[in-house]
């Protein structure tokens, strides 16, 4: 399973569900009790929380980041392990962990056990990222090194977008599926998170921590290295920009909404 820091989680969800209304299938206003799997730092969980008067209890296989989520109930475990229960809960739902899974069908399959009713993920398909920037470089430069990882990462990242099979796979019925945009803007005045990932662009860190990815996705060193000083130029430019308080950049990252009901589950 891939790993991320609790800095990294909190920039790529923020401000993800200023809008909840993807999550209307979830039913979440009638639950008792719902699982967040893979909660990482909470975003989710504290969504839950916030949405239902249900229990609602978060594990994850790293204890550092359960320790950041605000939860009823906290679990560490393994998402294709899970310690509950057959039944346990009428809620399991996951945000953004099934693509870092090698094996995505055993958790969903593991998901499945413990609920008594619905099951939940909520997915991006990373092939379908769209980036705007008043920068030129930027949106090409991003492509191609977004598309050379993809190539290259050792689980399915652009697994959202067939999510809604993976549960049909695991026996789930009355799968749909809804795609929601993730829109991320920069514009003046730029607080924190924005000057440190310029500054970041602008030293090629990001490139220099998918080194090894990028090589199996298909890159010698010598193009690696190519490409990181592209990168740092890019980010320079970035930082310049900022300090006229010209630049502007726009993402949208699409994520899918599934949700699927245990055959022998009661009406949520």
């Amino acid at each position: 399973m891939r790993r991320f820091s609790s800095e990294y989680l909190r920039d790529t969800r923020r401000g993800m569900w200023e809008d909840r209304s993807a999550l209307a299938p979830l039913a979440l206003d009638s639950r008792s009790r719902i699982l967040d799997v893979g909660c990482g730092t909470g975003e989710l969980t504290r969504v839950l929380r916030e949405e239902s008067d249900a229990e609602v209890v978060a594990v994850d296989a790293d204890r550092t980041l359960l320790a950041e989520a605000d939860a009823d109930a906290c679990a560490l475990g393994d998402a294709t392990r899970l310690p509950f229960a057959d039944d346990a809960f009428d809620l399991v739902v996951c945000q953004a962990l099934l693509i870092n899974l090698p094996d995505p069908l055993a958790a969903v399959e593991e998901f499945a056990r413990v609920s008594a009713d619905l099951v939940a993920c909520v997915e991006p398909d990373n092939s379908e990222v769209v980036v705007e920037s008043s920068v030129a470089a930027e949106a090409p430069l991003a492509k191609r090194a977004r598309d050379t990882y993809i190539a290259g990462v050792e689980t399915d990242v652009t697994l959202g977008s067939g999510a809604a099979d993976l549960f049909a796979d695991a026996g789930l019925t009355g799968v749909e599926s809804r795609r929601y945009e993730h829109e991320r803007t920069v514009a003046p005045p730029y607080d924190e998170a924005a000057l440190a990932a310029a500054k970041a662009k602008a030293a090629g860190t990001r490139i220099a921590e998918q080194a090894r990815t990028l090589r199996r996705g298909g890159l010698t060193e010598t193009a690696v290295d190519e490409l990181k000083n592209e990168w740092r130029a890019m980010g320079r430019d970035v930082v310049g920009q900022m300090g006229e308080r010209a630049y502007e950049r726009r993402a949208v990252v699409p994520f899918y909404v599934v949700v699927g009901r245990v055959e022998s589950g009661v009406d949520g």
